[in-house]
């Protein structure tokens, strides 16, 4: 038999199990996190950002502070682990330790396996998997003590297949690696009886500073969203409000969404 109201004004009625507990929302200063970011905030979180650009940072803070959200803002290079556990020492600090972590800061690099650089693959597994792997490794600490959690990784298609010819190889692999790290985080909190749930939602085209930045050019990422309609940020963090309204007991490990139209 049904539960709840399926005509009800909010779409995520579970989420508010989560009011007033604290989310730590990475790479949150553009795009897909800022927008979950105040997702969470107006579900009565308590939301702690952190992301490289301090000013967005900033200005993000104000706007979760415009909607009665108490937010948290920590600039930190998350290729530098010192800056990981200055954000989770914050946060213990302030609000007694994390209860969701939304692992959502990454980049790629648009460039040819046998003629890249180094530079740039260490920066992606550097901030994509190591980065990712110290979140939940630390969010985990406090979420055991709480006895409560749950990790949602941003991941991408690019993780479920490689997008042969596009010159994606290296961030291809960082994510195909989160796919690996988060069913071996699962496992192993699994065998323990752990009541933290854990999952990754694999967007494809969604329209941010993205793919200028890897692309390296404003206009070749404007042809991309010209050919097929976009996924917008906002339809992720919707995907992040369902995860975080299942009750305790249902476990999704992993969501796959596409524009329609979208061909790989």
């Amino acid at each position: 038999m049904a539960k709840g109201n399926p005509y009800s004004a909010d779409p995520f009625p579970g989420i508010s199990k989560w009011k007033n507990e604290a989310v730590l929302v990475t790479g949150a200063s553009s795009g897909i996190g800022w927008d979950i970011a105040l997702a969470l905030g107006r579900a009565g979180m308590r939301v702690a950002v952190t992301g490289r650009r301090k000013e967005q940072l900033e200005e993000l803070l104000a706007l979760l502070n415009d909607c009665g959200a108490k937010g948290l803002a920590i600039p930190a290079d998350f290729s530098r682990e010192e800056d990981i556990a200055n954000v989770f020492e914050r946060i213990r600090s302030e609000w007694g330790g994390v209860r969701v972590l939304i692992n959502n800061a990454g980049l790629g690099y648009q460039e040819d396996l046998a003629r890249g650089s180094t530079e740039s693959w260490r920066e992606m597994l550097d901030v994509n998997v190591l980065a990712l792997t110290l979140c939940m490794q630390e969010a985990i600490k406090d979420m055991e003590s709480a006895g409560l959690g749950q990790i949602i990784n941003i991941s991408s298609v690019a993780g479920h297949r490689v997008p042969l010819g596009k010159q994606f190889g290296m961030y291809s692999a960082t994510k195909h690696a989160v796919k690996a790290l988060t069913e071996a985080m699962w496992g192993e909190l699994a065998a323990k009886g752990s009541p933290i749930k854990i999952g990754t939602i694999s967007p494809g085209m969604v329209e941010t500073e993205w793919h200028a930045k890897a692309f390296d050019d404003v206009a070749k990422a404007q042809q991309r969203y010209a050919e097929t309609k976009s996924l917008q940020p906002d339809d992720i963090a919707d995907v992040v409000c369902f995860l975080l309204s299942t009750p305790a007991h249902v476990q999704i490990n992993e969501i796959t969404l596409r524009p329609i139209g979208q061909k790989v």
